[in-house]
């Protein structure tokens, strides 16, 4: 066995199943039955499938978000990067009417380049990921809305149907954006528990200089967690087109990487770095997405699933400091 993989096999990895991961599911199944029992239509096809639909982009980014948090980064730009994608998808489609390979591809293809910015600057310009992700939030805003134009793109195709809420985009009543969102997830899991690569942006989170005294190329590691990002930001891009209308309108990608951020966190992967889970991250984004479809179901003030949110957020990162502090007094 290698120095490096001895290394980071004595890194603490988080148990297959985290306690973390039992509350949440727990409390999913707690707010389901609630919701099932104050509105009936709740449990229905017609509303637990666009609840899958909406989940899926969330926690797809999650996953990319997952890995870079626990590496000891943060990507806040996301949002930016899922308006790019969107809108040169969209305008695609409209102008060129691409085929279903080609627009994903596309896609992805300009959130991995939006991604490469991002890692490229942050592993080896050596500054915080806050900053440089804050500043090109912006940039790709602004690039966005000058896409964009001054006005929406309508009349888009049915093209990425395969990924929305209509019968053909569903297998067994189960969305093929959540359904595929799920595969990664569990791709994701397996490599970053199973494989020394994977291990790897755990050591990187928990001391970076440590692991690079161990052999870690770790610039070239953070690098490659941004690239990933991007490229999962391109596919949710795609879940985000086909769960809409045939506009696309500039708000798109809005407010979209506190929710990710949120889910990631809730989903109990650490904001300091060094422990995290994408089991958790796509249970965090159901739980986000669960509270806001209850929300308007109930009919209640939309503000009230930010509340809720909040409230989780606090939570999370409560345990997250009373778990580090049980830890360092062992």
């Amino acid at each position: 066995m290698s120095t490096v993989t001895a290394t980071i096999r004595h890194r603490v990895l988080p148990p297959r199943l985290t306690g973390q991961e039992i509350v949440l599911a727990g409390v999913l199944v707690v707010l389901w039955a609630a919701l099932a029992v104050s509105t009936p239509a709740f449990l229905t096809a017609g509303s637990i499938q666009p609840l899958l639909v909406a989940t899926a982009p969330i926690a797809l980014a999650g996953v990319g978000m997952t890995i870079v948090i626990i590496t000891g980064g943060i990507d806040v730009s996301v949002g930016g990067a899922i308006m790019v994608c969107s809108v040169l998808t969209a305008k695609a489609l409209v102008g060129a009417e691409v085929s279903l390979p080609v627009a994903v591809l596309l896609s992805v293809a300009v959130g991995g380049a939006l991604g490469l910015v991002n890692g490229v600057l942050i592993a080896y310009g050596r500054v915080h990921a806050i900053i440089i992700t804050f500043g090109t939030a912006n940039l790709f805003m602004f690039l966005g809305l000058r896409i964009f134009g001054s006005g929406t793109v309508n009349g888009i195709p049915d093209t990425l149907a395969f990924f929305g809420r209509g019968a053909g985009g569903r297998t067994l009543g189960v969305p093929h954006a959540f359904l595929i969102t799920v595969l990664i997830t569990a791709a994701a899991w397996w490599y970053l528990r199973h494989t020394a690569g994977g291990r790897h942006f755990f050591a990187i989170g928990g001391d970076a200089q440590a692991a690079r005294l161990a052999g870690v190329r770790v610039q070239r590691r953070v690098l490659l967690t941004y690239l990933i990002t991007g490229l999962l930001v391109g596919l949710a891009s795609c879940f985000v087109i086909a769960q809409g209308t045939s506009t696309l309108d500039q708000s798109v990608g809005s407010g979209k990487e506190l929710a990710v951020i949120a889910a990631v966190v809730i989903g109990g992967t650490s904001i300091m770095g060094g422990r995290g889970s994408v089991l958790g991250t796509l249970l965090g984004a159901l739980l986000v997405q669960s509270v806001a479809s209850g929300v308007t179901q109930l009919g209640w003030r939309s503000q009230l699933s930010d509340l809720f949110v909040g409230v989780f957020i606090i939570v999370a990162v409560g345990a997250d400091l009373l778990r580090t502090r049980a830890r360092r007094s062992r």
